[in-house]
């Protein structure tokens, strides 16, 4: 093709102008005016975005390091709801939806970690199969049903070398931490009894509800609904949140158990503790148990709502710990930690600074989390945390059934000399959804 010298003269000057002015870069993919760069942002998504779950997502979309790319859910309305408050967090339409879990961790690979806020019958298996995916996991309490459950989950993380946390989010609350400070630091002296609230009970139901025409499997896949759980014909109470009513979808003790337990634990000298003892003392009744530090921890059952007062503390989710120096308890709605004698608020920030100082751990759940999936370390609901705690929570559910005492072993995780309470470690799950 011929070119004369003023049209050559031309094209060059025109290309080189395009090659000289400046490419546009937006300043949010160079971290710039209060962004965070890609490079250091978690990708996340969500598994089970229900009520508690809509919560969680919403705190978690509020950090400014996260982005949220994925919704999977079994129930239509749910992922639909969740995508709706993802997309209108980012301003796009970007968040993909998934009704199956194996689909969708096979196919995001590009996630870092996930929130799972599931019912609680498919919470260890929905976190067991994320972390063997390679996924971190925020999972929301109780994170287990079983005590054999309990035991994969740490095994579990242990092995692919996963940062789990369990949402006891009391852990990070100030008045909490406070109460757990002075325990944990010997300001009370040494510590001889710990209560745990345990009030509210589900999973006491072992009948069946009767069945009810089956929505399409587009609006509700009910085989995933159910997952690991006898198979049961469908009603929609069950998905209505009726299902913490049921054995087959809930456990008793550690419906409620599962918030305060950890809170309890905290405050007193576990790595030193093997063996707690169950003293049967009725239905319904406040269990007392034995360490094997010697420390007693009471599970205190109150009649009436969660916000009725009991004598250790007023509100729900509360924990209380006893010494010969005095005593401090915690629970929601406190404005500040309750204690026995007004010089042990003395030092109330003081305390809460040291706790910063000394763990490096911020007084917010799901920052500490997403911290810990960067740095690495163990979180402070940290898988060894929930066994424990939902160990006792699980024990405390078999000596009811069983209605004599137990002694369960934390090192070899079983029952001292109790076939039957052993045989209670385990539930059968369907074959389809086996770990």
């Amino acid at each position: 093709m011929k070119i004369n010298r003023r049209d050559f003269l031309k094209k060059t000057l025109v290309a080189s102008a395009s090659v000289a002015a400046p490419c546009f870069i937006p300043a949010s993919a160079l971290g710039r005016n209060g962004m965070v760069a890609p490079s250091e942002r978690i990708v996340m998504a969500g598994i089970g975005i229900g009520g508690r779950g809509t919560h969680d997502l919403g705190w978690m979309i509020g950090e400014p390091d996260v982005q949220v790319v994925a919704i999977c859910d079994v129930r239509k309305n749910r992922r639909e709801a969740a995508k709706n408050i993802v997309d209108g967090k980012y301003g796009n339409k970007d968040c993909a939806l998934y009704s199956d879990i194996r689909q969708f961790l096979a196919e995001r690979t590009d996630v870092d970690a996930v929130l799972t806020a599931t019912g609680d019958r498919w919470h260890a298996l929905a976190a067991t199969m994320a972390m063997r995916a390679g996924k971190d996991v925020y999972c929301e309490k109780p994170s287990c049903l079983t005590i054999a459950q309990g035991q994969m989950i740490v095994e579990t993380a242990r092995r692919y070398g996963r940062v789990f946390q369990t949402g006891a989010q009391r852990l990070s609350e100030p008045n909490h931490v406070f109460a757990i400070e002075m325990a944990r630091a010997g300001r009370l002296g040494k510590v001889h009894t710990v209560y745990a609230d345990i009030r509210y009970r589900g999973g006491s139901r072992h009948d069946w509800l009767p069945e009810q025409p089956l929505p399409p499997r587009e609006e509700l896949d009910w085989d995933a609904w159910l997952g690991p759980c006898p198979w049961r014909p469908y009603n929609a109470t069950y998905v209505n949140h009726g299902w913490y009513n049921f054995y087959d979808f809930a456990t008793d003790v550690a419906m409620w158990g599962a918030h305060t337990l950890a809170q309890a634990l905290a405050g007193i000298d576990m790595e030193n503790v093997s063996t707690i003892e169950f003293e049967y003392a009725g239905p319904d009744a406040t269990i007392v148990t034995r360490l094997s530090n010697g420390v007693k921890l009471v599970l205190v059952r109150v009649d009436g709502s969660c916000w009725d007062p009991c004598q250790y503390w007023h509100g729900a989710c509360g924990e209380r710990f006893d010494g010969p120096e005095g005593w401090t308890a915690a629970a929601d709605g406190y404005s500040i930690t309750d204690v026995s004698k007004p010089s042990l608020l003395r030092e109330y920030r003081k305390v809460l600074n040291e706790y910063i100082d000394r763990t490096r751990r911020p007084m917010n759940h799901m920052r500490d989390f997403l911290d810990c999936v960067k740095s690495r370390r163990l979180a402070v609901a940290h898988p060894e945390i929930m066994y424990r705690s939902m160990s006792i929570c699980l024990a405390a559910d078999i000596c009811d059934v069983l209605k004599h005492n137990v002694k369960f072993d934390f090192i070899k995780g079983e029952f001292v000399g109790d076939v039957e309470a052993n045989r209670m470690r385990f539930r059968a799950n369907r074959e389809t959804w086996r770990a």
